[in-house]
C-alpha cells in the first residue's frame, strides 16, 4: 500500500513508488552532503568549478525535483563527473563550471515540454505572504488581465522533510537591461508595461514595496536566435559560442515585476494602509532615512521606486530622455504625499508618448558614456536596422501582442 499525505485542503492523496523512493534518496544524500560541507571547510578555499554549499542543497533535491517533473542541468545530477576532469581546460571554460549567479534560484527544464524555467527556494518563516500573492495574481479572474505584469507562478512545491521550505517555479527571466535598447520606442513600451504592472498591482490592493532594478525582468526567449545559458548569458546554453539576439523592435519581450518577499496585499476598504518601514535593494527612499519608527503608506514608496528606476537607468545614463524628466521628477519627490499616484503616471505617461515623433521614437539610444568611434559604429547599423524596419512597416514602438 502506498504512505499518502495531507493536502492544504485536508485531502488524502496517495504517493507515487517514484515519489518515496525519491524522497528516500533525498535523505541519503542530504546525510551525504553533509560530510561534504564539512569537507570544503571556508568558501574560499573551494576548487574552481566545485558545488558550492548553496549548490548542495540543490543537488539533494535532483532525483525529487525530476519525479516532480523539473530536470536540473548535468552539474547538479548525484552522479556528476565535471566536464574538464582529465584535460587541460579550466573549469571556468566549461558548461558544467560555472556556480550559480544567486544562491536561492535555480534553473532547470520543464520535462513535459522542454520549457526553461527557475525555481526559487522560499521560506516560508521569512516571507509568508510570497506564495499567496504570487497565486493570487494567477488567480482566473486577473491572471489574463493585459496589464498583469507580475510574475506567472507556474508550480508550488512543497520540499519533503523541510517543512518551512516552499520551491516557486517560474519562467526563465533575465534582467530588464540585459540587451541593450535600440530606440526610445522600446524603451516607450518597457515603460508602458511597467507604469500599467504596477498600476495593475496598486488597483488591486497590492504594495511591492521593492520594485527597483533588480526585481524589474524580462521573459527574453523569443529576442535569442537560440537558447542562452542561464549562468553565462552572453553564451550559448551548449557553451558552444556566443548567443545572438534580435533587437526589442523585432520581437518584444513581456516585462515583469518579480519577488514578492516584502509585498503586502490590503482589504480593498483600506484606502491607506500603514507599514513600518522596510529597506529593499534601493536604500534611497526619501521618507525611510529618518523615520524608520513611523509607518507610512508603502504605496508612495512603489512610485518612489519605479521613479528611480527610470531616473537611473535612463535620465541618468542615456541622452534624450528629457521629455520623461518631469513625471519622473513627480516621481521621485521627497514628501511621499506629494507623489501622484500610479494612476496618473500612467495618464501622464500615455499624453507624453503621443507628443513624441516617429523620428524620435525610432531614434537610437545612446549612452552618455560612449565614445565616437563606438557612436559611429553603432550609428551606421542603426540606420540599416532603421531603413530595413520603415520598409517592412514595423510599428516604432514594438507593441507586445497581448
Amino acid at each position: 500500500m502506498n504512505k499518502t499525505t495531507t493536502s492544504s485542503k485536508g485531502k488524502r492523496i496517495a504517493k507515487t513508488k517514484a515519489e518515496i523512493k525519491a524522497e528516500q534518496a533525498a535523505v541519503l544524500e542530504r546525510r551525504r552532503a553533509q560530510k561534504e560541507i564539512a569537507a570544503f571547510g571556508e568558501e574560499r578555499e573551494r576548487k574552481p568549478g566545485s558545488l558550492s554549499v548553496s549548490e548542495i542543497w540543490w543537488r539533494q533535491q535532483y532525483e525529487w525535483l525530476k519525479v516532480r517533473g523539473y530536470l536540473l542541468r548535468p552539474r547538479y545530477a548525484p552522479d556528476w563527473v565535471p566536464s574538464w576532469e582529465g584535460s587541460k581546460r579550466h573549469p571556468l571554460d566549461c558548461e558544467d563550471g560555472r556556480t550559480l549567479r544567486f544562491v536561492q534560484v535555480m534553473d532547470a527544464t520543464r520535462i513535459a515540454d522542454g520549457l526553461y524555467v527557475s525555481l526559487k527556494m522560499v521560506k516560508k518563516s521569512a516571507h509568508p505572504h510570497e506564495v499567496e500573492i504570487g497565486q493570487y495574481f494567477m488567480s482566473e479572474k486577473i491572471s489574463s488581465d493585459p496589464k498583469n505584469c507580475c510574475v506567472p507562478f507556474l508550480d508550488v512545491l512543497s520540499v519533503p522533510d523541510e517543512s518551512d521550505m516552499q520551491i516557486i517555479v517560474m519562467p526563465l527571466l533575465l534582467p530588464f537591461t540585459q540587451i541593450s535598447f535600440d530606440t526610445f520606442g522600446e524603451v516607450v513600451e518597457c515603460l508602458r508595461q511597467l507604469f500599467e504592472g504596477l498600476w495593475f498591482m496598486h488597483n488591486n490592493h497590492v504594495a511591492h514595496r521593492d520594485c527597483m532594478q533588480l526585481n524589474i525582468m524580462m521573459d527574453a526567449k523569443d529576442l535569442y536566435a537560440e537558447p542562452y545559458h542561464p549562468v553565462m548569458l552572453h553564451m550559448k546554453r551548449d557553451f558552444s559560442g556566443f548567443v545572438g539576439h534580435y533587437t526589442r523592435t523585432q520581437r518584444p519581450p513581456k516585462y515583469y515585476f518579480i519577488d514578492f518577499g516584502l509585498s503586502r496585499r490590503y482589504d480593498a476598504i483600506e484606502e491607506t494602509p500603514l507599514e513600518y518601514p522596510i529597506f529593499g535593494g534601493d536604500k534611497s527612499v526619501p521618507e525611510f532615512q529618518s523615520n524608520v519608527d513611523v509607518p507610512m503608506n508603502p504605496f508612495p514608496t512603489d512610485i518612489y521606486y519605479l521613479g528611480n528606476v527610470v531616473r537611473e537607468q535612463f535620465l541618468n545614463t542615456k541622452k534624450g530622455f528629457e521629455f520623461l524628466k518631469p513625471l519622473v521628477d513627480d516621481m521621485v519627490q521627497d514628501d511621499p504625499h506629494k507623489r501622484p499616484t500610479m494612476e496618473a503616471v500612467v495618464e501622464r505617461f500615455e499624453s507624453i508618448r503621443q507628443q513624441l515623433s516617429t523620428w524620435k521614437l525610432r531614434s537610437r539610444v545612446i549612452s552618455k558614456d560612449e565614445g565616437p568611434f563606438e557612436n559611429l559604429y553603432r550609428g551606421v547599423t542603426h540606420w540599416s536596422r532603421r531603413i530595413g524596419f520603415i520598409v517592412k512597416r514595423a510599428p516604432a514602438i514594438p507593441r507586445l501582442r497581448e
